[in-house]
């Protein structure tokens, strides 16, 4: 009778699972698939696969629109914000995860609520800043915005990583005469890299699909992000799908293979998380 049970549950996990999956997976692959297809294959069957792989849509978007250069906006702007925030995010991670102080906790909670604050509350305060800064409708401008973003998730993230390596580690570096610095980027940097890929890879995902503040602080044609054109090609290709599911392949693709090439750092990273947190 247990054992009954027990394969029961273990065909209904595997069954949540697979419909998880599938749920998940199934339109990325369907609006891939589409892109190959032509305007009548869409609307005549939709879920049927192509008859054969059409890059004309694909051809169209880059050469007809500026698509190289929003392309190029997004990932300049992704790469530069992420790089630099995981810097000081993980040395703000490092110092409250080893090291004590007076209102220590404060600050930790302090960085945790700012998950609670929508993001348009603070629209106001910033688009001030920028513009008096002489950054508006600049790539650089909305660089500097997205250095903040995903502060809270990559706090809690990186603290729990430096938790998990031994403090022994340290004291042995201190006892050999390094300093902070020394003990920050060359013990626990290279240790903390399962927290270190899960951090950058949620904060580059986050400012790769950030619409709000990137239509806030542009409004022209050269500084436009993958989000905006996407906004665009929808109000354009509201009736061509298939140039419409071309750009929609161009923007989800670069976040897909980002996370295939470190999902054995991230799970590493969620495992930590979880036994630590």
């Amino acid at each position: 009778m247990y054992k009954a049970r027990k394969i029961g549950v273990g065909i209904l996990e595997y069954a949540v699972m697979l419909f998880t999956i599938a749920v998940s997976v199934f339109p990325i692959i369907w609006v891939v698939m589409s892109a190959f297809k032509t305007n009548a294959q869409i609307l005549s069957n939709p879920f049927e696969l192509p008859t054969q792989i059409n890059f004309d849509a694909f051809v169209y978007i880059f050469e007809k629109y500026n698509f190289v250069r929003y392309f190029g906006n997004s990932l300049l702007i992704c790469i530069v914000s992420t790089a630099i925030s995981l810097v000081i995010f993980a040395m703000g991670g490092y110092v409250i995860a080893k090291y004590n102080f007076p209102g220590k906790n404060v600050m930790f909670a302090l960085f945790t609520i700012t998950l609670l604050v929508p993001a348009q509350s603070k629209a106001q305060p910033i688009f001030s800043l920028v513009t008096d800064l002489n950054l508006y409708d600049n790539i650089w401008g909305v660089t500097l915005v997205y250095l903040s973003m995903g502060l809270a998730m990559s706090m809690f993230i990186l603290k729990a990583t430096f938790m998990a390596i031994p403090k022994s580690l340290d004291e042995a570096a201190s006892l050999e005469g390094a300093g902070f610095f020394t003990t920050f980027w060359k013990i626990n940097f290279p240790l903390a890299k399962s927290g270190l890929a899960t951090a950058g890879i949620l904060m580059f995902l986050n400012n790769w699909n950030e619409y709000f503040y990137a239509s806030l602080l542009t409004s022209s044609d050269e500084n436009r992000t993958l989000p905006l054109a996407l906004q665009f090609f929808t109000e354009s290709f509201s009736y061509d799908y298939t140039k419409l599911f071309a750009a929609l392949t161009v923007v989800v693709l670069p976040g897909i293979i980002l996370y295939v090439f470190a999902q054995e750092q991230v799970q590493a990273s969620v495992a930590a998380t979880g036994v630590k947190g």
